[in-house]
């Protein structure tokens, strides 16, 4: 079976250099992930700040080069795409980015940056861009359109420049949609709307989505599978249910452990994680969380899991 997305041993490193460039560091930001996405199910990826999620997310739709491994969309290898047929692909792929406003130039109406995809991608005349424009803006619930079309970013609330961003996003209909922590900056009410909105893209446009955020209870609600992420290696893989009623790594379940229970009657033990998160510059041998893991045994150190099936389409990277 052909997935939409998928990668082989995906790897980013970045070299740092201390004062002078006299030293030179390696930091694994993502090392040796593989992992496939289909067409419209929305696969959700967690894990603390730092991990390697964005940096993942940015690598599947060509905003960063890896070091090695392979991407592939539609079983081409996006590393061996010319230029021409990248500007091809960014009709297919999409990005929505943590920080709306960030993400928006400051100089330009909505109106000037929801046409430019149309203008670099398309042949449609200005009174077609119009129309467009207007119809992405309805879709994303800002009605009346035509009251936000000729306004700057910064007239807008947090939730309505994400909104914005989402409408530029799937501006040219993709196929495949990266949408990395496009909540975290947002305040509770807002973040359920925006949530919503995410669950209609896949309803009605079928968009494929890694969804990117550190907060596991977001992930419940528009996931179909869920991967977990602890320093730039995915600890474990499994359908949403699955993975958070029988969570199989010692981290995931640590995690699991600090997500809020909306239920005063409910007791939920905590787990406690001892120290802090290593250096990505200088990874532990061996499983990369036996140093903070409670449940470690002596090969822990020595030997690093791979990412193996326990049954059910549930993956997991751990000895124990």
């Amino acid at each position: 079976m052909q997935h939409l997305v998928e990668t082989y041993n995906l790897t980013k490193h970045f070299t740092t250099s201390s004062f002078l460039g006299r030293a030179v560091k390696v930091v694994h930001a993502v090392d040796d992930v593989s992992i496939h996405i289909d067409e419209g199910e929305t696969l959700g990826l967690a894990g603390e700040s730092g991990c390697g999620k964005s940096t993942l997310g940015r690598t599947l739709v060509q905003l960063m080069e890896p070091t090695s491994g392979e991407v592939l969309f539609k079983g081409r290898n996006l590393r061996s795409l010319k230029r021409h047929e990248i500007k091809e692909l960014r009709q297919k792929v999409s990005m929505v980015c943590q920080d709306p406003l960030g993400a928006l130039n400051p100089r330009r109406t909505i109106l000037q940056s929801l046409a430019l995809p149309f203008r670099v991608h398309t042949t449609m005349n200005q009174s077609e861009i119009h129309d467009k424009v207007l119809s992405l803006l309805d879709f994303v619930g800002l009605s009346p359109a035509e009251f936000y079309v000729d306004r700057l970013p910064h007239e807008f609330s947090g939730g309505q420049r994400q909104r914005i961003n989402i409408a530029r996003a799937i501006s040219l209909n993709p196929d495949f949609l990266v949408a990395d922590e496009p909540v975290s900056a947002l305040d509770l009410s807002v973040r359920a709307q925006i949530l919503d909105l995410m669950k209609q893209l896949k309803e009605r446009l079928n968009i494929a989505c890694l969804f990117i955020t550190h907060d596991l209870s977001v992930l419940r609600s528009v996931s179909d599978r869920v991967a977990i992420m602890y320093l730039g290696r995915v600890v474990e893989l499994g359908q949403v249910d699955d993975l958070y009623l029988n969570p199989l790594h010692p981290y995931t379940k640590a995690i699991l452990s600090a997500t809020p229970v909306p239920n005063p009657k409910r007791k939920s033990e905590r787990i406690i994680l001892a120290g802090d998160v290593p250096s990505a510059t200088d990874p532990p041998l061996g499983c990369r969380f036996h140093t903070r893991c409670w449940a470690r045994k002596a090969n822990c150190s020595k030997d690093e899991p791979r990412l193996e099936d326990a049954g059910s389409d549930h993956f997991v990277a751990c000895h124990i």
